[in-house]
C-alpha cells in the first residue's frame, strides 16, 4: 500500500473528534520530551517520547474509536501519517 492510499484509511481510523485530540496532545508531548532531552542533555526524558506519543494515541482508539490502532499494521507508515495528521491538525484542514 502506498502512503497516499494508507492517509486514506488512516483518517477513516480517527473520525472521532476526541482520538485526533489525543493524538495531537500526546505527539505534542513527545516533540516536548524530545526537545528536553536535547536541551538538557537529560536522556531519561526520552522515555516520555514514545510512551506519550503512543500511549495516548492508542487508549483514544479503544476508549473513542473502539478499533485497534493502525500503527499496530504498519507502524512505519502510520508514524508518518500521524505527522501529516498532526500538521494539518495545525493548519486547520483537520478539526481538533
Amino acid at each position: 500500500m502506498n502512503f497516499k492510499d494508507f492517509y486514506v484509511y488512516y483518517l477513516t481510523q480517527h473520525k472521532n473528534r476526541y482520538t485526533r485530540r489525543w493524538h495531537f496532545t500526546g505527539t505534542t508531548l513527545a516533540i516536548l520530551f524530545l526537545i528536553a532531552a536535547f536541551v538538557t542533555r537529560n536522556w531519561n526524558f526520552l522515555w516520555g517520547v514514545p510512551l506519550s506519543g503512543y500511549g495516548l494515541a492508542w487508549i483514544s482508539h479503544w476508549w473513542f474509536e473502539k478499533n485497534n490502532p493502525a500503527s499496530f499494521k504498519n507502524p512505519i507508515l502510520s508514524f508518518r501519517a500521524d505527522m501529516k495528521m498532526y500538521y494539518e491538525m495545525i493548519v486547520g484542514r483537520i478539526t481538533f
